[in-house]
């Protein structure tokens, strides 16, 4: 006789995505802020990989010097994008290890 129990499966299943979604929300009020140009430029980017914010300095809007600026906006941007991606991962990682039987790792596949 077996020990499997399909009720059971499905009720972790909903409990994990709840967790999932859980996390998700939790991610929307959490923030990340990445500055470049010397903090010429700060962007801050939410746990789901928006952006929320842009701070420029006036002395980065040089009329003359557009093209620094742009370059200062696109590196800011994906440095805030690569923040938030990293907390995103590290936040679902331990939503989904809270899933786990004691002692397995998630770490061994890649995860």
């Amino acid at each position: 006789m077996s020990d499997f129990n399909m009720a059971d499966l499905f009720g972790k299943m909903a409990e994990m995505q709840q967790r999932v979604a859980d996390t998700q929300e939790a991610l929307g009020r959490e923030s990340v802020e990445a500055e470049v140009g010397g903090g010429m430029v700060r962007v801050t980017a939410d746990g789901r990989g928006r952006v929320t914010a842009i701070k420029v300095e006036p002395e980065a809007a040089d009329p003359a010097d557009l093209e620094m600026l742009e370059d200062l906006l696109i590196a800011g941007v994906n440095k805030a994008l690569e923040e938030s991606e990293a907390l995103r991962n590290r936040k679902m990682q331990e939503a989904a290890s809270n899933m786990l039987p004691p002692g397995m790792d998630l770490g061994a596949l890649g995860m």
